[in-house]
């Protein structure tokens, strides 16, 4: 068995040695071009481009609608709360066309129909003075919560005179 390894060793190495050492792999062909070379890149320098500044405008004011708030069982405007909404109609006339929901909020004490009634006359009061200041009505639509969604659920005078109030969101 030994001899017949030997053998067999001996044959791939002698077969292996005649290939590489012949060199018929790397010989030419009579009468064979070599393969042309590659064409050299050209390299180009890029061309001047005019540099133009980037201008950004100025920054843009973001004017946000501010509640505003009332005394107990009342929907009359305070004389802070007119400038506040002096303020909100800033955003109309910042945001021409663009829709608005004025939402008529109660503290927890009386009735939920009470509650809804006076929402609403606060909503429709806020609506009315910014229609007196030029404000498109059409724009603004209201709706009343009553006491069902207190913005703070406190049970005092403090989270009561939170909630007594008109919010403003954009809808459109």
């Amino acid at each position: 068995m030994k001899a017949r390894s030997f053998g067999l060793i001996l044959f791939v190495i002698l077969a292996s040695l005649s290939l590489g050492g012949c060199g018929c792999f790397m010989q030419q062909m009579k009468g064979e071009t070599p393969p042309p070379l590659a064409p050299q890149a050209k390299v180009v320098a890029p061309e001047a481009k005019p540099v133009i500044p980037v201008v950004t405008p100025p920054p843009v004011p973001v004017i946000v609608m501010k509640d505003v708030n009332f005394d107990f069982d009342k929907y009359n405007i305070r004389p802070g709360d007119a400038e506040i909404l002096k303020q909100n109609a800033e955003w109309f006339k910042a945001n021409s066309g663009k829709k608005a929901r004025v939402e008529g909020y109660c503290d927890e004490r009386g009735t939920i129909e009470y509650n809804l009634v006076l929402g609403q006359k606060r909503a429709d009061s806020a609506k009315s003075y910014l229609a007196n200041l030029g404000i498109d009505a059409n724009l603004i639509e209201t709706v009343s919560y009553g006491k069902e969604k207190p913005i703070d659920p406190g049970h005092n005078e403090a989270a009561w005179a939170k909630n007594r109030r008109a919010q403003f969101l954009s809808i459109q």
